[in-house]
């Protein structure tokens, strides 16, 4: 057996030790890093694949969105064609007149509560509003149901203070009526309104 000689081991150490460095240099140097670089490139890859998922999402989505920007906007054009125009008492009257044929509702009289007025609800709302009071007498579930029917076919347009009394009975059959005093306000179209919508 050869033995090697003190100055080979301490030279074959020297070595060895320098392998280890130059390797844990190596490690620590390049592929340490590379690691990093690897798991950056792998959350980056994550990160742009969502946005990828949410950009095909949202040109799927903006598809529905203008079907129903076309759907609302038609709606729009149709509620403005229901709005009063020209003499918009006369307008408000007939509109009125015209839907009580159905009802069992007996209107003695309409009055103008004024000529247009803004819209003070919200901010650059670009309808204005028009009120007529009316007053009559009808049973009470008459009343209730003019008034849902004229607010389910008239969106635009919401009836309020409501006023229901006791109707004086000129006959017995009138004795179970009530008196009734509702303002009607409906909302009317600018021109600029008007002119945007429907060009």
């Amino acid at each position: 057996m050869n033995r090697i000689s003190k100055e080979k081991r301490s030279q074959l150490i020297l070595v060895a030790l320098i392998v280890v460095g130059i390797i844990a240099g190596l490690w620590f140097s390049v592929i340490r890093s590379q690691k990093e670089d690897l798991h950056t490139l792998a959350a980056k890859k994550t990160e742009d694949l969502n946005q990828l998922t949410q950009i095909a999402e949202t040109i799927k989505n903006s598809e529905m969105a203008k079907k129903e920007l076309v759907t609302v906007s038609n709606d729009l054009v149709f509620a403005e064609r229901e709005m009063p125009t020209g003499d918009l008492y006369l307008s408000l009257v007939n509109t009125i007149r015209k839907f009580n044929h159905d009802h069992n509702v007996q209107i003695s009289q309409f009055n103008p509560t004024g000529g247009d007025t803004p819209v003070n609800l919200l901010p650059k709302f670009p309808y204005r509003q028009v009120t007529v009071s009316i007053s009559g007498m009808a049973h009470f579930h008459d009343i209730g149901k003019f008034v849902a029917d004229f607010e389910n076919t008239f969106p635009t347009s919401r009836i309020l203070n409501l006023d229901l009394s006791p109707a004086p009975a000129a006959v017995p059959e009138d004795k179970e009526k009530l008196a009734f005093k509702m303002d009607i306000v409906s909302l009317v179209a600018n021109n600029g309104a008007r002119s945007a919508n429907n060009p």
